[in-house]
Formats: C-alpha cells, structure tokens, sequence
C-alpha cells in the first residue's frame, strides 16, 4: 500500500474486534492480523461482539453480517455510536446492494464478500476513505451470485420451498432442483 492509499486520519490505537460465527475463520484472521501489528479480540456471537464494544470499544472491527444469535449490523450500530471515528468492515457471503447500503449507514467504511483474505480486510480497514474501491480480481460468477441470492431468499423464508419459489417467481419444482445441486464457482 502506498502512502497516498493510507488515509491520514487513521487511529494509532490498534485495537480490532473481529466478530464471526465460523470459529476456524475468525481464529486464522485473528491470527493473520495480529501478524498485521493489530491487537485483536474475537468474538463468536453478536451479544458477545456488543459486550466487547460496551467494555472497551476498538479503533477497528470486522464483523460477519449473518451470525447465529442475529445480525452483524447490531455490532456496528453499537460500534459506532460509542466510538463513531471507529473503523468497521462488513463480511458476508450473502451481499446485496441494500445491505451494503444499511451497513455503510449504519457506520461500516467497506463491505467484502467472503471468502476474504487478510490482506484484503487490512487494505479495507487502513484504506483511505475518498479513494475508488478497486474492483475485485476474481468476482464471483453470475450463476454464483444467483445462486446466493436464491440461497439468502430460501433462508429469509425459513426454508420453505414453497414461499421461496412464490417470492422468486420460479417454479416450485425448479427450486428444488437448484438447491438440491452444488454451489457454482
């Protein structure tokens, strides 16, 4: 990263709060950005993520979106009203543009697509924040992201079949075919 990249205004305070579900995940990050030179704490849960933020609220965070107990936006709502100069990415493997949209409301500088490596989320975190996002090197596939999207749709409809095909203006039968196979590249 060059110096016309870093934004000036970044915090010394190193503090990182990494918050997913997908515990050998969030321990390679962890562990991947403490190399990084961040002090980093991790959590497993949104409830868990808040309590970290209401005791000692980092400079940095990166939090999943979809987590078990909730949404990871929760995080980044609390974040940023205790420390609203805070820098927070958002991570998901279920983007969307009104998502994107709500997380950069609610405080977050960047959102990546999972799966994303450390030296992505440090290059988002330290990034400065008028520069153009690059685009990415390897997007994911159109069949790829209508399959997430017909994933995240099937989810936000309790798994039902039914509901997610009336929703999705697709046979019901055709549904079932899709998701019975593979995820695509």
């Amino acid at each position: 990263m060059t110096e016309t990249q870093i934004q000036t205004d970044i915090p010394q305070d190193r503090t990182l709060l990494i918050v997913d579900d997908d515990k050998p995940f969030l321990t390679r990050l962890g562990r991947a950005m403490e190399a990084r030179g961040f002090e980093v704490e991790l959590a497993e849960t949104v409830a868990d993520g808040i309590a970290h933020v209401t005791r000692s609220a980092p400079s940095f965070a990166v939090v999943d979106m979809r987590l078990e107990d909730g949404n990871g936006l929760d995080v980044i709502e609390a974040l940023h009203k205790k420390r609203p100069e805070a820098r927070a990415v958002v991570l998901t493997g279920y983007g969307n543009i009104a998502t994107a949209v709500a997380a950069v409301k609610l405080g977050a500088i960047d959102y990546l697509a999972k799966p994303a490596d450390a030296d992505e989320v440090q290059k988002a975190l330290l990034a400065d924040r008028e520069a153009r996002a690059e685009p990415p090197e390897n997007p994911m596939s159109a069949d790829r992201v209508r399959w997430e999207h017909i994933q995240r749709v099937y989810e936000l409809c309790n798994r039902n079949v039914s509901e997610t095909a009336r929703r999705l203006n697709m046979h019901r039968r055709t549904l079932q075919r899709i998701l019975a196979k593979r995820a695509p590249r």
